[in-house]
């Protein structure tokens, strides 16, 4: 085995707090690239593996919102190069019909590509301690390292001519464009319409900010931190509803005037989703993308999906196509569209990420963004 040293955050089990230590990144194959992680945020699907919500193989690198420059690159790859600036996202075959119908989070291969074995698709590893493989390839990345191997499918080169910081970039390939794509991809508010968002994390706050890109009548935030209720107005929220100890569903429909265009459950509470789509009007279309663990259930009232002409859509990643979605993101961050610093922490060293990681259990930090 040849490659490259690098320090990593490392999980041995279920459960178990993270651990720095070295690890050997193998040499980039096909048209696999070796990236130098200049920032990598922390999301909760991070913190679901690492707790044993989500299953994952063990030992691992996880971590799969990274940005970087591209170091080296394998035999085959022809769309980048060394020295290029890079956003990587999630994993897709790119050859299968949902792939190559432009819907690469539908991709026939999805989860055995970001909750896979650990291991390329091939079955070989990429990465080691002491000798011994790790699970990697996570997301297509494994990202909480100062090196990884992503693929020049996931590795999006950034638009050399725009100013923006790794730290605000690692965030798009997961949260922020699964929050801003369920809005600008799927949802499509049409103007004058009311939309409301369940969770106030990354991706309903990323949510929030694309949809006050857009003319719609109400944009409504659900969320039980008052903090993060003010963060939302100032983003663009015109209403703010407490759930605690209310009929949040009347709150919405009083305040929609009978009921809310569009929602999207961000919380992944389970028996909110029922909520959000009880808090629909008719003909009004849930997005949910919150997902509490594997074996999460709603009970959906037949009645009111058919009576009221309601629709529900399960969305990954935000429907978003990375290559195209991510420059177009980057730009709406660059321009100050979307005010993504406003909801990122940064000052986390890769050695903090235990520290990250109880920083978003309390509901203290948002986005919380690590550097080697």
């Amino acid at each position: 085995m040849t490659g490259r040293t690098t320090t990593a955050a490392t999980v041995s089990g279920a459960g178990l707090d993270f651990e720095i230590a070295d690890i050997e990144v193998d040499e980039p194959r096909g048209t696999e690239v070796l990236v130098r992680i200049e920032a990598v945020s922390v999301c909760h699907t991070d913190i679901s593996v690492q707790s044993g919500v989500f299953p994952y193989a063990m030992p691992a690198v996880l971590g799969h919102e990274g940005a970087g420059v591209v170091e080296q690159v394998g035999p085959e790859v022809t769309r980048l190069r060394p020295g290029q600036r890079v956003s990587i996202s999630f994993d897709f075959c790119g050859h299968c019909d949902r792939c190559v119908a432009g819907l690469p989070g539908q991709c026939r291969e999805y989860l055995a590509r970001n909750f896979g074995p650990g291991k390329r698709p091939d079955g070989s590893a990429n990465l080691w301690r002491d000798g011994q493989p790790l699970a990697g390839n996570f997301f297509g990345q494994s990202t909480f390292a100062g090196y990884a191997l992503a693929n020049e499918r996931n590795a999006i080169p950034v638009n050399e001519d725009l100013d923006v910081s790794p730290e605000l970039l690692a965030p798009l390939g997961c949260g922020v464009q699964t929050g801003s794509g369920a809005i600008l991809n799927v949802l499509r508010p049409h103007p004058g319409s009311t939309v409301v968002v369940f969770g106030a994390g990354t991706v309903g706050m990323s949510a929030l900010m694309a949809a006050a890109l857009l003319p719609v009548r109400r944009l409504i935030a659900v969320d039980v931190n008052a903090q993060r209720l003010a963060l939302a107005r100032d983003l663009g929220a015109t209403d703010v509803v407490d759930p605690t100890g209310i009929d949040v569903v009347a709150a919405i429909k009083d305040l929609t005037g009978g009921g809310a265009d569009y929602a999207l459950e961000a919380s992944g509470v389970e028996g909110v989703a029922l909520q959000a789509f009880s808090s629909l009007g008719t003909g009004g279309t849930l997005a949910v993308e919150g997902l509490a663990s594997f074996t999460s259930t709603a009970e959906i009232p037949l009645a009111d999906l058919v009576n009221f002409s309601k629709h529900v859509v399960g969305v990954v990643e935000g429907a978003s196509n990375p290559p195209i979605y991510l420059p177009y993101l980057t730009s709406l961050v660059a321009t100050g569209k979307v005010p993504l610093g406003r909801i990122t922490r940064t000052g986390y060293k890769l050695s903090d990420i235990n520290a990250a990681v109880a920083d978003m259990h309390n509901g203290e930090v948002i986005k919380p963004v690590l550097t080697p």
